[in-house]
């Protein structure tokens, strides 16, 4: 029986983020470390850190509303639940040392990169949701 359909992308996927990613993170750092000092480095990942802890916070508790307002009104949350999810994933970004992940997390945290990124993971699970069922 061979791959399943995505299996060699999620590979490659897997080897980009705990392979290359923290090579180009540690990179970065240094990068930025010899252009401003290796203090003002920690002190601005740590600044980050917080202000995206902050923003993740924010943004959360927006989705939470939108979420209860549409359970209130009957309706299934099904855009609120991914935006929960991608909101997380930018928490986890944000909380990770680094530029690169630290710039990810930012853009998840904008409404609209969030609905651009949020069609494409509902096209994609709608796709393998038909193709386990057989449709």
């Amino acid at each position: 029986m061979g791959p399943r359909p995505g299996e060699e992308t999620m590979l490659g996927w897997l080897f980009l983020i705990f392979l290359v990613l923290p090579i180009a993170e540690l990179a970065v750092i240094l990068q930025v470390g010899q252009l401003i000092g290796p203090w003002y480095t920690i002190v601005l990942l740590v600044a980050v850190s917080a202000a995206g802890a902050w923003l993740v916070k924010r943004e959360g508790l927006g989705v939470i509303r939108r979420f209860r307002r549409q359970l209130d009104a009957g309706a299934i949350p099904g855009k609120e639940l991914a935006d929960g999810v991608l909101i997380l994933f930018a928490g986890a970004l944000l909380l990770t040392p680094g530029f690169i992940t630290d710039c990810v997390g930012l853009l998840l945290l904008l409404p609209p990169v969030r609905a651009v990124i949020r069609a494409s993971v509902l096209r994609r699970f709608a796709v393998r949701l038909r193709y386990r069922r057989g449709w």
